[in-house]
């Protein structure tokens, strides 16, 4: 295992704040959660891996499972092995006796546009879409790629993939044609279903165009392409003999029923494709029992979602967290979940407290990036607006600091409302450390302890556990349900990348750096691979950028070395605080408190925004880049590559 990354200094009292506060769980928030019982992981610690019965038992099976794990070729463990089970008729079928005319998705487009779809509209449209999927050939186990923006079309393909029996490859709509190219021929996939373009704030982009090129440069010959309508008379798309219209296609069949795929709980129920943070993209394949299982559980009992909330998770489909907490999730436990197309600010930068207040969103599950930015262009926003329904609050993605943590609390949830501060990864498929937001005690800024069931593990270079508030390396040591099935390049890349046999075991590597504290509370420092080297010391980008953050009117921050070892920060701030050479200095006093004198920045850039991929990452690269004087490639298919020139403007001036 490569240890770079955790030199040994205490970096996590930036992360956790200089104050460890406890904050209870909400008595009325208590009294009715679903997860309200403490003796919960006890019973897991008894149990042992038969506990995860609690999960499975949220679904309904074609075959009863009888063997809960089948641990005997690890780290190719399997879960629920002789139950069949099928994810469309889980999150769709099984609820239509009660909420038949129940609302299962409410979409908001980004030139203002509404669809609703009860759950029997959702049980006919992926069923047209399944009979059609079939007529052009597709059969069980074939993979069809998806490469569709925030519209209903993209669940409905999903669930009428996994009805038939067919695994799917969702590509994130803003990537690019060589990037969907890689994944259909990495993916084995005939299938394709895009559509025309879709919007970007008041343009239309021709995503048809892409899907075209990556079908000129992929080696696979694809047999069939599905287009969805999204622009109208907007763009004019010709298709080939080989293409054939969504809508087309599912008036066709519409009315007709599709008998579920009985489907081995082992058997794929989707391949995605990692964004790359861990080193070159990985096609982390996810089996149909053991996921569904766990992601039904955590949102369940992490979540506290039920069939009568109207919950919010504003990931993109297009990655993991829009798979496990957009679709299978809400679906599955029969609630009624909102689906937005567009932009946080656009029309105006009190769109999501709008929606949530229009709608009566219950449960809102968003990312800490997105916080930063609610915090920078400031509270009066979501205080304009009636955000009284919210009774559970949610973070995902990357640590959140112990002041965005407040703000969220104070602004969006009332000063009440619970906030679950959630781990997990592409390759855990569902949420692995967190608290139990009926039972277990929150501290802003760490994440929480592991889930009942959950094994995490925080250790140093020779798998030791580490002394409390000492960072280490997180690491899971035994099987949990939701866990990657394998690697669609291969056994041996598989183990290579994430696991570990030592004397007690096979241990996961998650690839990220951490501390615990005395109540096993884990604060998340980071990829242990993102870390510069300045002056003979090796620093972990995450603590020095928390402790920036917590300076007073700093929203976000990212650190970078310039290769000649100097720090550089880029600094963002609230719309209402002017960056001078006062609100510098504060910075770096806050660093030397926090990690000592050498972890000063030797410039400081104030910046509108950071780069950011579409999913919400901060484009350090390209930072660095920056800083060094290098040249770049191609940006446009950042969320915003217009702030690159005022960057680079910055720089200079700097």
């Amino acid at each position: 295992m490569d240890y770079a990354g955790v030199d040994g200094r205490r970096t996590d009292e930036s992360a956790a704040g200089e104050d460890d506060d406890v904050v209870e769980p909400p008595t009325a928030f208590s009294d009715r959660a679903v997860a309200s019982d403490s003796g919960i992981y006890e019973a897991f610690v008894e149990e042992g891996p038969a506990a995860w019965r609690r999960a499975a038992d949220l679904l309904d099976w074609e075959r009863p499972y009888e063997t809960v794990l089948d641990d005997g070729n690890p780290p190719f463990y399997e879960w629920f092995p002789d139950g069949r089970l099928n994810a469309a008729a889980n999150c769709i079928d099984r609820h239509l006796d009660e909420r038949r005319n129940q609302l299962a998705i409410r979409w908001f487009g980004k030139r203002g546009e509404r669809r609703s779809y009860t759950y029997l509209d959702l049980h006919r449209e992926v069923n047209a879409l399944a009979a059609g999927l079939r007529d052009l050939g597709v059969e069980e186990d074939d993979v069809v790629t998806l490469y569709l923006p925030m519209v209903p079309e993209l669940p409905i393909a999903m669930l009428a993939c996994a009805r038939i029996g067919a695994p799917h490859n969702v590509v994130f709509a803003g990537l690019s044609a060589e990037a969907l190219a890689t994944r259909i021929d990495a993916a084995d996939s005939e299938y394709l279903v895009t559509c025309d373009g879709y919007y970007r704030r008041e343009d239309a982009f021709n995503q048809k165009s892409k899907a075209d090129n990556a079908r000129l440069r992929a080696d696979a010959d694809l047999s069939a392409t599905v287009v969805v309508d999204r622009l109208g008379d907007a763009l004019d798309v010709p298709l080939g003999d080989d293409e054939h219209e969504y809508e087309a296609i599912v008036e066709a069949h519409d009315g007709e029923t599709v008998e579920p795929v009985a489907r081995d709980a082992t058997d794929l129920l989707f391949v995605m494709y990692t964004s790359g943070t861990t080193g070159r993209p990985k096609g982390v394949e996810h089996a149909t029992g053991g996921y569904l299982s766990h992601v039904a559980w955590t949102t369940r009992n992490v979540l506290d979602v039920r069939p009568d909330d109207t919950y919010w998770c504003a990931a993109d489909i297009g990655w993991i967290t829009g798979h496990s907490y957009g679709v299978y999730g809400p679906l599955s436990v029969g609630t009624t979940s909102v689906l937005y197309e567009g932009s946080p600010d656009y029309p105006d930068r009190d769109r999501v407290w709008d929606l949530i207040e229009r709608n009566a969103v219950s449960v809102f599950y968003t990312s800490p990036t997105a916080i930063r930015s609610f915090m920078k262009w400031g509270a009066e926003y979501p205080d304009a607006h009636d955000l009284s329904s919210i009774r559970l609050l949610g973070t995902v993605g990357e640590s959140i600091t112990p002041k965005a943590w407040r703000w969220y609390r104070e602004h969006v949830g009332g000063g009440e409302a619970p906030i679950v501060d959630t781990w997990w990864q592409t390759e855990t498929g569902a949420i692995s450390l967190a608290t139990l937001p009926g039972i277990t005690p929150m501290k802003p800024g760490k994440v929480g302890p592991p889930l009942p069931g959950i094994d995490a593990r925080v250790v140093d270079e020779d798998g030791e556990p580490v002394d409390p508030g000492e960072p280490g390396y997180l690491t899971i040591a035994a099987p949990w349900p939701g866990m990657l099935r394998g690697l669609r390049e291969g056994d041996e890349r598989y183990r290579r990348e994430y696991w570990l046999e030592g004397e007690d075991g096979w241990r996961y590597r998650t690839g990220d750096g951490a501390t615990v504290d005395e109540d096993g509370y884990v604060t998340i420092l980071g990829r242990v691979d993102d870390v510069i080297n300045v002056r003979t010391h090796r620093f972990n980008t995450a603590g020095l950028e928390s402790a920036i953050v917590e300076a007073d009117g700093v929203t976000e921050a990212a650190v970078v070395g310039d290769g000649d070892g100097q720090i550089v920060a880029y600094v963002t701030t609230r719309g209402d605080v002017e960056p001078d050479g006062t609100l510098r200095d504060a910075i770096g006093e806050r660093l030397a408190r926090a990690v000592g004198d050498v972890a000063r920045p030797d410039r400081i850039v104030f910046t509108p925004d950071l780069p950011k991929t579409r999913s919400g990452k901060i484009m350090r690269r390209l930072l660095e880049d920056i800083a060094r004087g290098n040249e770049f490639g191609d940006v446009s298919a950042l969320r915003n590559p217009e702030v690159v020139g005022e960057i680079e403007s910055a720089v200079r001036k700097e």
